[in-house]
């Protein structure tokens, strides 16, 4: 089994997602298609697909024209039966490929925060590992409308569309899961700049809240990510 991966942000780590890959004996490609590496429009023998986040818009397509090439090609994978799985910008494409409306410039959601299944969860692989609630990395203001057809698996307090399921196994996720403490450490130190104009005392809080929040979050995510590994082996 290959999964192809698309990196639509420089230092978008795979994280949870990797590690699973990793543990499950399945490896991936990455097309860096920020950095101008063409995206493949055809799913080309790959068993599935994982689209990752970014901080532009999922509609930028003048400054990210390889935006609607991705939305083809999750398309692709899901008429196919293939696994599909789109986290922040990943999920908001796949909400944009299945025709849902794209919310652009809501207020910042950032740092960890509980995201819960939602009663339509059922018994989703996903919405069980949500049942209880969990606190998970955010960092995002964008977000979207449930495309028709979906299965609404969790909210948050800021966000009611957090995850959504199409069909067996196309899964979108608003929230980070992928984002490990290690994750959040090296964007916290990367992106600084960039949360400082958000949350100028992230770096007083950031101690404190991982004590209070980084290993729950960090095993919902790896069992959130070997959930959808998992699948691949039925696709």
């Amino acid at each position: 089994m290959s999964v192809l991966v698309i990196e639509n942000y420089p230092d978008a780590p795979m994280g949870n997602v990797g590690r699973a890959l990793d543990q499950a004996g399945v490896t991936y490609d990455i097309v860096q298609a920020h950095a101008g590496e063409p995206v493949p429009e055809t799913v080309a023998g790959r068993s599935g697909l994982v689209v990752l986040g970014g901080s532009q818009n999922a509609l930028d397509d003048e400054g990210y024209p390889f935006l609607p090439i991705v939305c083809g090609l999750i398309r692709n994978f899901h008429e196919q039966d293939k696994p599909v799985l789109g986290i922040c910008l990943g999920s908001q494409l796949i909400a944009r490929a299945f025709g849902a409306e794209n919310i652009l410039d809501r207020p910042i959601e950032f740092g960890w925060h509980e995201v819960r299944a939602v009663d339509t969860a059922g018994d989703d692989p996903i919405g069980r590992i949500l049942a209880e609630g969990s606190p998970i990395f955010h960092w995002h203001t964008d977000t979207f409308s449930l495309p028709e057809g979906a299965v609404h698996l969790a909210s948050s307090d800021a966000t009611p569309h957090q995850a959504f399921r199409l069909g067996r196994a196309t899964y979108a996720t608003q929230f980070h899961f992928e984002v490990a403490l290690p994750e959040v450490k090296l964007w916290s130190e990367l992106f600084s700049e960039r949360i400082q104009d958000h949350d100028p005392d992230w770096p007083q809080r950031f101690a404190e809240e991982a004590n209070r929040h980084a290993a729950a979050s960090d095993r919902t995510g790896q069992a959130i990510a070997e959930a959808w590994v998992a699948l691949l082996d039925r696709s």
